[in-house]
């Protein structure tokens, strides 16, 4: 049995991920953090990570950026493995992750659909592909109008993607407000939308002359991320220390 610690429990997809691991007979959650509990769960839920002392073989994180300080340091004191599901962290955050994963396994996604992971690979074909045409590059995502972070996660990964596959790195660029100038060659601009209950919709256009490819991706329910995420934290667990990501677990 596959014992876990969900960080961030009753946050949507927390909430999603101990849906479904109510009903599986190989992994079980044994607490999970979250400043804000109404006893709602089956196991301990604790305000701080400090505070969380039942045995525990892997942590899945879907916190938020203020949160995953604590959580690395928590981990490493445990020697306990990280699906890090958290976005919009800061460089120095990064870097922090980075080093922690000399010490532990960490698995790190900007998104954990098995879907928008390879949408990341089919973006780094597209890229190469296309630049000698001259293809134009801008990403539009879209979500829920409760989203903290712009642009998200996986826009920025779909940009890093395009940049993997072009000769040179292209500048991202977020807004063309008060900019009178035709579009420059060596940029990918990247948009965002928040509004409604939109779960997650990312479109890479690739605009040529005469003609447009778009590559996309929508997420119907919360359902595909907690998937992904039980199943990165299933890979995880007995790994050696080191920096993993969704594309380790899809093979």
């Amino acid at each position: 049995m596959t014992r876990v610690i969900m960080h961030g429990c009753n946050g949507r997809i927390g909430q999603t991920i101990t849906s479904l691991l109510d009903k599986d007979e190989d992994m079980k959650i044994v607490a999970g953090v979250d400043k804000f509990d109404e006893g709602k769960n089956s196991y301990p839920v604790f305000a701080s990570i400090d505070d969380c002392e039942p045995e525990a073989d892997v942590i899945i994180d879907f916190s938020v950026a203020g949160a995953v300080d604590g959580l690395i340091r928590h981990a490493i004191n445990r020697n306990l493995p990280v699906v890090l599901c958290t976005t919009g962290l800061s460089e120095d955050q990064l870097d922090m992750v980075n080093d922690a994963s000399a010490r532990i396994p960490i698995l790190r996604s900007a998104n954990m659909s098995l879907g928008v992971n390879l949408l990341i690979k089919l973006v780094t074909e597209a890229a190469a592909a296309l630049e000698p045409a001259g293809f134009d590059i801008e990403i539009v995502e879209k979500h829920h109008r409760h989203k903290l972070d712009a642009p998200s996660g996986t826009a920025l990964a779909l940009a890093e993607a395009a940049n993997a596959g072009l000769s040179e790195d292209y500048e991202y660029i977020y807004d063309r407000t008060g900019r009178r100038m035709e579009r420059p060659r060596a940029e990918i601009g990247i948009s965002a939308v928040r509004g409604g209950s939109i779960v997650g919709d990312h479109d890479v256009i690739l605009a040529g002359t005469d003609e447009v490819i778009t590559l996309s991706h929508t997420a119907y329910s919360r359902t595909v991320f907690a998937k992904g995420a039980i199943q990165a934290a299933r890979f995880l667990c007995g790994r050696e220390p080191g920096m993993y990501g969704m594309k380790d677990v899809i093979g």
